[in-house]
């Protein structure tokens, strides 16, 4: 099992807040818009430097992304930054209508999601937002998993044309991905490769996916781990490739079982190579008040339930 090491613990926030930075220094018609939580998402920087391409719109989150849509039209490239569940829950009408529907290239930049929003409780800890998101026709989604890429993502997708949901948090985790990275959207990541199971994992669990993999190593269990930090367009060669080898695979994400990552690893497996699946994700259940890693613990998104699932799922082979 390869090791992976961190000197440093980051926010991916702030990586978003360092890419957007870059990419407006490199493109004049990158714009920033922001519903009243700047310092949240890490926008200062841009305001800063250019503060005549930031718009300050308020706690008017519908309004903004109407606003961004319309701006395409005289060739800007809007980012939006809000709350995970603000930028979907709240606004899917306008995104499915203004943005998606009429391919608009509007970035809808979200932070503050999953079970790690911690003591906000269920009404802000977003569980649903990359299943609403991927079934949008044209949708880009993007989830990825440290500062470090981050950050690659969000000057990637500046150079993409069309609308992009990029997903990231507030909590501080490892940055183990390289420094000035290419982010290929897409492209999944392989980790490390192995032959007795395929773990497939996405933004926070990334990290507990490696570490579980380090578990499995000294149980005797072989892991393939794969980065999968877009959600859609899903990688199906790469994952295909992987399960032929492996024969069984885990998914783990922080987000509903229903709708997320291993929806649509299920789909795709269904379709093209039935293979036994287990899934680490929240069952059909809204989140809770209360400390990150107690939350993770509580509803199952460590290392150690990678570890039960990966048992379970091998049996079935």
């Amino acid at each position: 099992m390869k090791k992976y090491t961190y000197t440093e613990t980051k926010d991916t926030r702030s990586g978003f807040g360092a890419g957007l930075l870059e990419a407006a220094q490199k493109n004049e018609n990158v714009v920033g818009l922001c519903a009243d939580l700047t310092g949240s998402l890490k926008m200062n920087a841009f305001e800063n430097e250019f503060p005549e391409r930031f718009f300050q719109v308020g706690i008017s989150e519908a309004n903004m992304m109407s606003m961004a849509a319309g701006m395409t039209i005289g060739g800007k490239i809007p980012f939006t930054g809000t709350f995970a569940n603000f930028a979907t829950s709240r606004v899917y009408d306008q995104v499915r209508q203004s943005i998606a529907y009429s391919n608009k290239n509007v970035k809808i930049c979200a932070s503050h999601a999953g079970l790690t929003l911690g003591e906000d409780g269920a009404t802000h800890q977003v569980l649903e937002d990359l299943g609403m998101m991927k079934m949008l026709p044209g949708m880009v989604v993007i989830n990825p998993c440290d500062y470090n890429q981050t950050k690659a993502a969000t000057l990637a997708i500046a150079e993409y044309e069309g609308p992009v949901y990029l997903r990231f948090g507030r909590p501080k985790m490892p940055v183990f991905t390289p420094e000035n990275q290419e982010f290929k959207i897409g492209e999944a990541l392989m980790l490390n490769e192995g032959t007795d199971v395929t773990i497939l994992a996405t933004g926070h669990l990334v990290w507990e996916a490696i570490e579980a993999g380090h578990i499995l190593a000294d149980m005797g269990i072989d892991a393939e781990v794969i980065n999968i930090h877009t959600i859609k367009p899903l990688d199906a060669d790469a994952i295909l490739k992987s399960v032929q080898k492996t024969g069984c695979v885990v998914t783990a994400e922080e987000h509903q079982m229903n709708g997320g990552l291993g929806d649509s690893v299920a789909q795709l497996l269904a379709r093209k190579n039935p293979t036994p699946i287990e899934m680490v994700a929240v069952n059909d259940s809204f989140g809770e008040s209360g400390v990150p890693a107690l939350l993770m613990e509580k509803y199952g998104l460590t290392r150690k339930d990678i570890v039960k699932s990966v048992e379970a799922v091998i049996k079935r082979k």
